[in-house]
């Protein structure tokens, strides 16, 4: 018996409602729609169901892979022999408190703008649009429209790799970095300090953005958003348009026709012709502006 039948056997006699998956295609999971089986998927519902996961995995040295919606991920085509606790459907509440909300971590941005407009507080619209969940959010400070994740976020509770509890109120934001990135923690919930604001003034600017993304971002087909972090005093899809690389194909993989920062699956695109894109793009780009692209979204199992 391995390590993961192993877990398999303890988690359901620890913890028998856990909703366990073996061989899970990933592709099912991020919004690339790429991605072959991850090993073993556990979709805690509970605050507790994931502390019964996270401790029972460390029990047995065996390192979880903490997903929410998979909207910055990219997995290997032949999977990953790995145990990926996935929070976005079920660790989603959200309530106020003062001003302040209290968020899930597996709420999606979406859901967390829109409950921050239902109780009349602002500083949340620019995330409405952003497609990952509040823990994958604050791990990458997210952000978008000249707001991120570090203007609001107060304070986040974690479970550490053991399974204990923390509440982290410094969390080392910088640009799409945190100090979560290592991976080594699992966001539970965060705490949102916002402001009150006019309801009205908190949708109109919300639609305003939602309709700036629907006109300039290709939200037709999967991708990752943007591929590429902004270089310093510049932005990558500048120069990726700057090199005339809109268009160029790799089997189902292109850097899109519409905004020349995301590379999409047109259909049937694998985690091979994607980073093969993401390879011819970084290489012309470097050859004709000596500007080294930098990627923004993971990879897992390549």
């Amino acid at each position: 018996m391995d390590r993961f039948e192993l877990l398999i056997e303890h988690l359901h006699r620890r913890m028998p409602t856990l909703e366990l998956r073996e061989n899970e295609p990933m592709s099912r999971h991020t919004t690339f729609r790429v991605g072959g089986p991850a090993r073993l998927m556990a979709l805690p519902r509970s605050e507790e169901e994931a502390a019964a996961a996270v401790g029972e995995a460390a029990r047995l040295e065996l390192r979880p892979v903490f997903l929410g919606n998979g909207s910055n991920l990219l997995v290997a085509d032949g999977g990953v022999e790995a145990f990926v606790i996935k929070t976005m459907d079920g660790l989603n509440a959200c309530r106020r408190e003062g001003d302040v909300l209290l968020a899930g971590g597996g709420l999606l941005l979406a859901r967390l703008a829109n409950c921050a407009l239902e109780h009349g507080l602002t500083g949340l619209e620019f995330a409405h649009g952003i497609p990952g969940s509040v823990g994958g959010a604050v791990t990458m400070n997210a952000g978008a429209y000249d707001g991120e994740m570090s203007q609001v976020v107060s304070a986040v509770t974690c479970l550490t790799a053991e399974g204990e509890r923390q509440r982290i109120t410094q969390c080392g934001f910088g640009y799409r970095r945190s100090c979560f990135e290592d991976g080594t923690r699992l966001i539970l919930s965060a705490e949102f300090a916002l402001r009150p604001g006019d309801p009205a003034a908190i949708r109109a600017r919300m639609n305003e953005l939602m309709e700036r993304r629907r006109d300039k971002q290709p939200l037709e087909y999967p991708s990752a958003g943007s591929t590429f972090k902004r270089p310093r005093g510049q932005f990558a899809a500048a120069l990726i348009d700057q090199c005339g690389l809109k268009g160029l194909t790799v089997g189902g993989a292109q850097v899109s026709e519409k905004h020349a920062g995301f590379l999409i699956n047109r259909g049937g695109a694998t985690c091979r012709d994607i980073l093969t894109l993401v390879e011819q793009v970084r290489a012309e780009v470097l050859r004709r502006t000596g500007v080294e692209l930098e990627l923004e979204i993971r990879t897992l199992g390549v």
